[in-house]
């Protein structure tokens, strides 16, 4: 059986406050809109296009956007309850909590 899910690649919309999924095509396919400030990235808004839901682009997103959070030594404050839910999951990523 192979995996049918698209593949995605993420990437920071510095411009538009956005990690964006992008698939192989360049379809954008959703985006983790965010606030920074000192070194603390807000996520405000994590949104995945209706007709690609369920598909697990909106998993891919949270976690390149966490795995780039990371990378710049930066921290997250989730507003957005996608990644919030999305980190309750995955305590891998809780050290990146701000305030923790």
């Amino acid at each position: 059986m192979t995996d049918s899910r698209p593949a995605v690649t993420v990437r920071d919309d510095q411009e538009r406050h956005a990690f964006l999924a992008l698939l192989d095509d360049g379809t954008e396919a959703g985006g983790a809109y965010y606030q920074r400030s000192d070194g603390v990235v807000t996520f405000t808004h994590t949104e995945v296009s209706p007709d690609l839901e369920g598909q697990g682009i909106g998993s891919a997103l949270a976690e390149g956007a966490l795995g780039a959070v990371r990378d710049a030594g930066e921290q997250v404050v989730a507003q957005c309850s996608f990644i919030a839910a999305y980190l309750d999951r995955h305590p891998e990523h809780q050290d990146l909590l701000a305030g923790r």
